[in-house]
């Protein structure tokens, strides 16, 4: 179409504006969005007065740049404030935010437009299913079908719209009842292939997702699923009852067993507690490359900042692999995942983000206190300014936050509601509130009937969070109105010495001596910020830069004390992991040796680092069975030297009377080294031992 039409049209007649807007849709219709941009780019040149520019503009970037997305559809309804398919979109954002009177509001515009606006009907049909009311639902749908009684958009944009709010299983229906308008619709075969797929409904899924790439061969999204579809083919299948792990070879055979293991244990925890067994499997894909997971997720590579997520019973994440030297605790990510698996499958899929995700923190904090979001000074500051969000709009701070600062204080706070509804109304009362979304209960109604008024609900929670917020590290003065700006280290030493306590000018000096290699001045600014208990888990922040401090000034005691407080409330603190097992390695203390290793491949299970300390570890304990594991692990890793560690297993296995492996092992380890004497021994005490 392009080359035989559009671009002819355009080397023609460069500045005919319909050319770059007909090229700009059917590549946006493809999921090309980086074609639709540069041609609007290029089509603003030409008229930067037509609204069609900007609302293209807004949809090529709706799933990448939410800035620009808004920014592009207020430009486009400035010029034309009665361009109906801005204000749809527009209806649409609003109801990605739960902003349900917002939606109304934009629809209703559009219909004083054109009374018969098929897309605002169907959109009014959302709402009405979002809102429980199916007979309003059906009327409204009937009304988007009044000028062709088979359009298969209407049901195509009800159902895509469901499943935005992860209504999958519905949102499935409305694409069948669109193809059996039009069998052909592509865009409603698609949708229905990706809903099948979220689903956990595979085989379906993807038999659907390759018809449609080839009856659309330009469609992007469909091709980037086949591709991968294509690289996971051959992914190992781990499972445990109805628990099914997707995973790469390698990885599965690295850590695919502790994965397991963990998410039976968040079956048997989250499952009682929430009283709820699914009843169908349950597909967990965990993927090495992070554009791999974005395909999987989203469609499109992206997604970044993104660990996991759930649909529902498919969960997709990230493994440790795809994040960089310093990665996210998996178990922690897989846990939170679960929790969703629990809740979403207890609601029937009908719950808003924030009571989803700040369940699925509060439960990750339940688990283990160093998971999930904690107090910070920032979070500290957003909660007693006008950052806090109220409980009634919390799933719009998840879907137009400022900064990821804000996207992560929503996960934070919406974490923080559900640990003042458990403490002031018991978790019953909050069971309540999931049993009566999955009756169809709007979030407002489920509330209110379960813990009172919204109004209230309001009230209290912004009351308790500053309290919260009040009582961590309460002797520090918090203000930053008179921090210098631009200031000397000099100058700020001044300041600091004539405010004591002030956090952040303890934090800036510290930082700045620290930057100037002058630890001896930075070591009693950092202390004094452990002393007025100002610290967090965070990457990189005071508490390990102390940790760091004390080991360049060769202070291991104090060292390792900070460093176990790291440990304490960090749920990915690697470096110091790393080296409190240089320590303990050091002093031969093998029992913090093999504990603080064990704990290391929680958050990194791909570095050989823990699994070589567990062996040394296990063999000055004399605990031959500990080895077993991470020898098979280090076998995996190309190791340089093989037969060493074949034998070493051949050993251990034989230690623990298991001589069918020991000499399975043993054999392997003359097969590489055939004048492996100490080999040749152990054969012959395996062979006599048999015998």
């Amino acid at each position: 179409m392009l080359e035989m039409f559009y671009d002819r049209v355009r080397d023609s007649n460069p500045d005919f504006l319909e050319a770059y807007i007909a090229t700009a849709e059917l590549a946006i219709e493809k999921g090309d969005y980086k074609v639709a941009a540069e041609t609007l780019a290029e089509a603003e040149r030409i008229d930067d007065t037509d609204p069609r520019t900007s609302y293209l503009k807004a949809r090529a970037f709706e799933s990448s740049d939410a800035d620009v997305t808004t920014e592009a559809l207020q430009r486009a309804l400035e010029l034309n404030p009665n361009h109906v398919p801005s204000l749809l979109m527009l209806a649409e954002l609003a109801l990605d935010r739960e902003l349900y009177d917002d939606a109304k509001s934009s629809i209703a515009e559009a219909l004083k437009i054109n009374p018969s606006e098929p897309d605002a009907w169907a959109l009014r049909s959302v709402i009405a299913h979002l809102e429980g009311d199916s007979e309003r639902e059906q009327k409204m749908r009937l009304k988007a079908l009044s000028t062709w009684n088979e359009n298969p958009r209407v049901d195509y944009l009800i159902g895509s719209n469901l499943s935005q709010k992860y209504r999958f299983a519905e949102g499935a229906a409305y694409q069948r009842r669109a193809l059996e308008f039009d069998p052909d619709y592509h865009a409603a075969k698609f949708q229905l292939a990706q809903d099948l797929l979220r689903l956990g409904n595979d085989e379906k899924g993807w038999t659907l997702a390759h018809s449609v790439a080839e009856n659309d061969p330009y469609n992007v999204i469909a091709h980037n699923l086949l591709t991968l579809h294509d690289r996971i083919k051959d992914f190992s299948v781990l499972e445990s009852g109805n628990i099914h792990v997707r995973m790469d070879p390698e990885e599965a055979d690295l850590y695919g067993e502790a994965v397991l293991e963990l998410l039976t244990e968040a079956r048997a925890t989250l499952c009682k507690k929430y009283d709820i067994q699914p009843d169908a499997p349950i597909m967990v894909e965990i993927f090495p490359e992070q554009n791999d997971f974005a395909i999987r997720t989203f469609g499109l590579p992206g997604g970044a900042g993104y660990l996991g997520v759930c649909f529902g019973r498919v969960i997709t994440a990230n493994s440790p692999a795809s994040q960089g030297e310093r990665p996210h605790n998996w178990k922690s990510v897989l846990w939170h995942e679960f929790c969703h698996v629990v809740t979403l499958e207890k609601t029937k899929n009908r719950m808003p983000r924030w009571l989803s995700e700040g369940i699925s923190v509060y439960e990750e904090r339940m688990r283990n206190p160093a998971w999930g979001e904690s107090m910070t000074p920032q979070y500290r500051e957003m909660i007693l300014s006008e950052s806090l969000t109220p409980v009634s709009k919390l799933s719009s701070a998840f879907l137009s936050p400022p900064s990821p600062l804000h996207l992560q204080f929503a996960y934070y706070e919406s974490s923080l509601v559900i640990e003042f509804l458990i403490e002031k109304h018991g978790l019953e009362s909050l069971k309540t509130v999931l049993v009566s979304l999955g009756d169809g209960l709007s979030i407002d109604d489920a509330l209110t009937r379960s813990v009172g008024s919204l109004d209230r609900l309001d009230v209290e929670f912004a009351t308790y969070a500053r309290e919260k917020a009040s009582s961590f590290a309460p002797d520090a003065d918090w203000s930053r109105d008179e921090l210098p700006n631009d200031a000397s280290t000099a100058e700020l030493a001044k300041w600091v010495e004539e405010h004591p306590a002030n956090y952040w000018g303890l934090r800036s000096l510290a930082e700045a001596w620290i930057a100037e290699k002058q630890d001896e001045k930075a070591l009693p600014v950092l202390v004094k910020i452990v002393e007025l208990g100002a610290v967090t888990p965070e990457r990189d922040g005071p508490l390990e830069w102390l940790a760091d401090v004390y080991q360049r000034l060769d202070q291991e005691k104090r060292e390792r004390e900070i460093r176990e407080k790291v440990l304490a409330i960090s749920s990915d603190a690697l470096p110091s992991y790393r080296r409190l097992i240089e320590i303990a390695t050091k002093h031969n203390d093998w029992q913090k040796v093999l504990k603080y290793s064990e704990e290391m491949l929680a958050i990194q299970p791909l570095q050989p680092f823990a699994y070589q300390h567990m062996v040394v570890a296990a063999e000055e304990l004399d605990k031959p069975g500990k080895k077993i594991r991470p020898l098979k692990v280090l076998l995996q890793m190309d190791p340089i030297d093989p037969a060493a560690l074949n034998y070493k297993l051949a050993r251990a296995c034989f230690e623990t009377d298991d001589t069918t492996s020991a000499k399975r092992h043993v054999l392997s380890a003359l097969e590489d080294a055939p004048r492996y004497r100490d080999a040749h021994g152990l054969l012959l005490e395996i062979v006599a031992k048999e015998q």
